[in-house]
Parts: C-alpha cells; sequence; structure tokens
C-alpha cells in the first residue's frame, strides 16, 4: 500500500550564507532549531510547520528552506530535489551557536557586522498596560476629581508636557499605553523586531538598570530615571502643575 503523504510528518531544513547569519537573530530564540557550520553556508534544521511559513522565516534574505525527503532535499512544492542531505554536520541549538554583539560604537545598531538596526514592529501578542503617557494639558482637570484609592498604586513623573504613569490598574485617562519588558516600556501591541534582544538593549544602554527604557515605535527611547518617580496624589500633581504654569 503506498504511503499516504498527507500523514507524513515533514522535516525541514533550511540554509543562509554566513554573510547573513546577523539576520538570524530574528529568530534565535527558537530554540527547536539547530543549526551548523558548512564552509560558507549556515544550515538548519528541525522548523515547525507554523515556523517554516512565518513572517520571521519570510523576512529573511538569501534563506533557502526545504523539506527532507528521503535524504534528499525539496524546495517547497517542487517534485524534483535541489541537493542532497548534508552530512557529518556538527549541530548546536540556534540561541546556543549564535552570540551575538554589539559594536563599539553607533549605538542605533547590534550585530558583529552592524548591519541590523534595532527596530520595533507590530506584535500580535496581547500584554498588560503597564504604563500611560497622557497630556498635561488634557488630564489636568480629571485627576483633581478622582478619588484617593485610585492613585495610591500609581508613580508617575513629568516629561516635557506630559505625565509618565507607572502601576496596575492604569488611570482611565486619554494617552499612550505601554507594557513592560525587561525593564523596556514598549508601545502597546509593539515589540521588537528581534524579540530575544531585549535584555541584551538593557546591558548595552542600562547597566544598573536604574532607568526605565521608554520607546517609540520608530526605533528611538528615552531613559526614565526610576528613582525620579513619585507617588502619585492630588497635592503633588497640583505643585508640578503650578511650578510649571500650564495654560
Amino acid at each position: 500500500m503506498a504511503e499516504d503523504s498527507s500523514k507524513r510528518i515533514k522535516e525541514f531544513w533550511a540554509e543562509l550564507p554566513r554573510a547573513d547569519e546577523d539576520f538570524l537573530g530574528s529568530i534565535r530564540d527558537w530554540k527547536n532549531v539547530h543549526t551548523a557550520i558548512d564552509d560558507e553556508v549556515v544550515w538548519m534544521k528541525g522548523f515547525t510547520d507554523e515556523q517554516a511559513v512565518s513572517s520571521e522565516i519570510q523576512q529573511l534574505p538569501n534563506f533557502l528552506l526545504y523539506e527532507l525527503r528521503d535524504g534528499l532535499l525539496f524546495r517547497k512544492d517542487a517534485l524534483v530535489p535541489s541537493k542532497k542531505m548534508r552530512t557529518a554536520l556538527l549541530w548546536s541549538p540556534i540561541d546556543k551557536a549564535l552570540r551575538l554583539s554589539f559594536p563599539a560604537s553607533n549605538q542605533n545598531f547590534f550585530g558583529i557586522h552592524e548591519k541590523i538596526k534595532v527596530q520595533i514592529k507590530p506584535s500580535g501578542e496581547e500584554q498588560a498596560a503597564f504604563a500611560l503617557l497622557s497630556s498635561i494639558s488634557e488630564i489636568k482637570e480629571m485627576i483633581t476629581a478622582l478619588p484617593k484609592f485610585k492613585l495610591d498604586q500609581i508613580e508617575w513623573i513629568l516629561i516635557d508636557e506630559q505625565a509618565l504613569f507607572l502601576g496596575t490598574p492604569l488611570l482611565s485617562f486619554p494617552g499612550k499605553t505601554y507594557w513592560e519588558k525587561d525593564g523596556h516600556l514598549l508601545p502597546a501591541g509593539f515589540d521588537f523586531e528581534f524579540k530575544n534582544l531585549s535584555s541584551l538593549l538593557q546591558k548595552k544602554y542600562n547597566k544598573e538598570l536604574d532607568q526605565w527604557l521608554l520607546w517609540k515605535e520608530d526605533g528611538s527611547y528615552t531613559a526614565v530615571s526610576k528613582n525620579n518617580f513619585r507617588k502619585l496624589s492630588v497635592s503633588s500633581f497640583r505643585l508640578t502643575e503650578k511650578s510649571k504654569e500650564w495654560n
């Protein structure tokens, strides 16, 4: 009886030129994937069906994905194999094999060859809001009407003519919400393009862990000292408003 191909477990392999290996930072947290080096090629295997069609894979330059069948490597939907399976390779988990580091200069880039810019991109994952950035002019009448128990769990700081509130539950004010990741404050609905690099960014820009890194969608950030936050109260807000003389 012929084998039912619909029930066959697919095994995916892939190759990428070593010159482009820095781009693998986007999938470095896929611990099921293993890599091996063969001359000027990085070989990979162990992708799940979902990973094989993911946007992370599709965005990798010069990335070739194969399906392994009977020792032969086939491109997607191909009837003829492209090459034989490579043998005698030394495999390692991708998160162990890749050693990403920051360059000595140019703070907008990371990676050995400075090819990849730190970017923020939309994320399909929903995260709990932890911070709120509101315009003082929009909320100054609202905050004085709130009961004390709603303010007790909130800390805040003034950034130009905006107030940054931290704590849960957040106040129901108009403004921009953020979620917390490894000491970063990221816009709601967004994440780093290379998700696993958040801790490395902290080591680069916030070694003492004494700041919040407040990120914008364009990849820029503002470092906010944690020591400058204070408990929110109507009196502290009024004093700050008076000192700044907002209209």
